[in-house]
């Protein structure tokens, strides 16, 4: 009975020491490190179906003689790929690559002559944005910034026997959404405005008239499609 006794009260003392024990030690002993957040990288990717609206005239002299406003350049629909860089989580820097083929046409007082010539445009547009970051899941953003647009494949048609549009610079703004599915996915809906006036040369084959423009584009760039952050 004295052994049971003796036995009963190293257990009663036991129970109450290490209690007492484990409240002595440190916290850290028995608390798990909270996880450190990852912080998202500042690389940015979208690639997006584009639509290439220009809002086209043009100042056409035929031979040297009057001008008139009369040219009129194709809508086109390309796809597209833009990178961006985040210097803070709100001010990043977007480069716009896609090339896009388009069809130059009289119209009005030159709309007999009908396509005068085809030509490519790679314009690549660098603009400094600002995005919102307070809308959860919603990322709206606009930017400003400037375009360099270069011109290849140019080709005359119809009564053309030579034809050229020439690389131009010009000026950009932009208003988008980014809505993000998760750390890394989202979609994208954006909207961009061109102000770009290149010039354009040809010549009419019957004659061998000279004909120039200072042709006005200014399109519209509509673009939706699948954002990915790093």
């Amino acid at each position: 009975m004295k052994s049971i006794s003796r036995a009963s009260l190293a257990l009663l003392l036991g129970s109450v020491a290490l209690p007492a024990l484990a409240a002595d030690l440190p916290s850290s002993t028995f608390a798990p490190a909270a996880p450190l957040l990852a912080q998202p990288s500042p690389w940015m990717i979208r690639v997006r179906a584009m639509v290439v609206a220009p809002q086209s005239s043009a100042s056409v002299s035929v031979n040297g003689g009057a001008s008139t406003t009369s040219l009129h350049a194709s809508t086109a629909v390309v796809p597209e790929l833009d990178i961006s860089y985040f210097f803070t989580k709100n001010i990043a820097a977007e480069l716009v690559l896609g090339v896009t083929p388009h069809d130059v046409k009289g119209t009005g007082a030159l709309a007999g002559l009908g396509k005068i010539g085809s030509t490519w445009l790679l314009p690549p547009t660098l603009l400094l944005q600002y995005h919102f970051t307070d809308l959860g899941a919603f990322k709206p953003y606009i930017g400003a910034g400037v375009n360099y647009t270069l011109t290849f494949n140019n080709e005359a048609k119809g009564p053309m026997s030579s034809f050229k549009v020439k690389s131009a610079p010009g000026l950009a703004l932009q208003a988008g959404l980014d809505y993000m599915i998760d750390q890394h996915w989202g979609l994208n809906l954006d909207v961009k405005k061109l102000w770009l006036r290149p010039d354009a040369i040809a010549t009419l084959t019957a004659g061998l008239l000279p004909v120039t423009a200072k042709v006005k584009l200014d399109p519209w760039l509509i673009s939706t499609g699948v954002t990915y952050r790093f």
